[in-house]
């Protein structure tokens, strides 16, 4: 079995005592890529460093999270170091597989709106241009995401709906957007997830696998710090679901994974 982690954070802080350790663990669970999407210029340098120390294995992408938006009056140097990067990436990293992790985000507050749309369209449009994938963060904000994505119909923007976790109804919109797959992750583990019933009508051709780790841990993890190793759990929940094989649904979703963030 050989699967890829299209969302892991292994740069965070909650890794420092045992990071290699993690790598190995994935490795073990027949994990062979981990791609780590950025949150802003606070934690880029942990991301490149460890970009640096593991090519080929921890691939970047560069982006900036919604909520690293709120509340910061130079949001737009943010992205203009985003775009930097994007167009000229740092010595030691051959490329970034993506801009993300970017989206909208209204969970905590709903206050800059405005200001999370006009980023989000900006390195949208940034990515159509680079002919990169998007990864797309959605937290309380499914309308107006939808919104967005159907207005940006036929710009060339695609990507991945990390962490999706919302009804059949949205995921067909979504699909007939665009070129979209979408990310699912721990949640479909949970007891009575309303998830894994929408993952019964999601096509295994639509589908990328991913932890979000130190967030969103499977079960049986629950209330334990997530890895990128737990990523074998997810594909086997959602063999479960389908009636296949956890081998067929990790040859899927790496080949997805691949299509649309490259080799």
């Amino acid at each position: 079995m050989y699967l890829t982690d299209t969302h892991s954070h292994l740069y965070d802080p909650a890794f420092d005592d045992d990071r290699d350790a993690c790598l190995e663990r994935a490795a073990a669970a027949g994990v062979g890529r981990l791609l780590q999407p950025a949150i802003d210029s606070e934690s880029h340098a942990r991301l490149f460093d460890l970009c640096r120390r593991e090519p080929g294995r921890c691939i970047p992408m560069m982006g900036l999270h919604p909520t690293s938006i709120n509340d910061n009056p130079r949001w737009r140097d943010e992205l203009a170091l985003v775009e930097q990067y994007l167009r000229r990436p740092p010595e030691g990293i051959a490329r970034f597989c993506a801009v993300g992790e970017i989206g909208l985000d209204f969970h905590w507050s709903a206050d800059f709106k405005r200001e999370q749309i006009e980023a989000f369209r900006r390195q949208c449009l940034l990515a159509a241009e680079l002919g990169l994938p998007v990864a797309v963060h959605t937290r309380d904000a499914w309308p107006e995401m939808i919104a967005l994505v159907e207005e940006l119909r036929g710009t060339g923007v695609r990507g991945v709906f990390h962490a999706f976790a919302d009804t059949a109804e949205n995921y067909r919109r979504l699909r007939a957007a665009g070129d979209f797959l979408f990310g699912i992750g721990g949640v479909v583990t949970f007891r009575k997830s309303a998830l894994a019933e929408t993952v019964r009508e999601m096509e295994l051709d639509d589908l990328v696998v991913e932890t979000d780790c130190p967030y969103l841990t499977p079960a049986p993890h629950r209330g334990e710090r997530n890895e990128s190793a737990y990523v074998r759990l997810v594909c086997e929940k959602i063999a479960e679901l389908k009636g296949l094989a956890p081998d067929q649904v990790a040859a899927a979703t790496t080949a997805n994974a691949e299509r649309m963030f490259g080799r």
